[in-house]
């Protein structure tokens, strides 16, 4: 149940970062993407963090039934990157209800 929820959510967030026009067409090099900053904030924007790391991750992991993160804390880092852009409120919210829904998962 849990994940059919956390999908819709990760389905949302990918249409609003594609409302936004924030989806990239150009994929991140290999050592880009092997980041082992927090968010890759060393090599990406945050944007492409979710598109290219976050998303596939967790799509990997239900397609896959691997247990999903219990506790995650990303909307403070969406918060943080676009507090001056009141259009993204939504992709916000939809970051902090996926922390929430996965910290409370068994």
């Amino acid at each position: 149940m849990i994940t059919l929820i956390v999908r819709e959510k990760l389905l949302a967030l990918e249409t609003e970062l594609a409302k936004h026009s924030l989806l990239s067409t150009a994929v991140p090099t290999e050592q880009a993407l092997a980041s082992t900053a927090p968010f890759a904030c060393d090599v990406m924007p945050f944007e492409q963090w979710l598109q290219f790391i976050f998303l596939p991750k967790m799509h990997y992991l239900i397609d896959n039934q691997i247990p999903l993160p219990t506790a995650i804390s990303i909307a403070p880092m969406a918060e943080h990157v676009w507090a001056a852009n009141i259009e993204y409120k939504r992709i916000i919210q939809l970051l902090t209800e996926l922390d929430a829904l996965l910290t409370q998962a068994p």
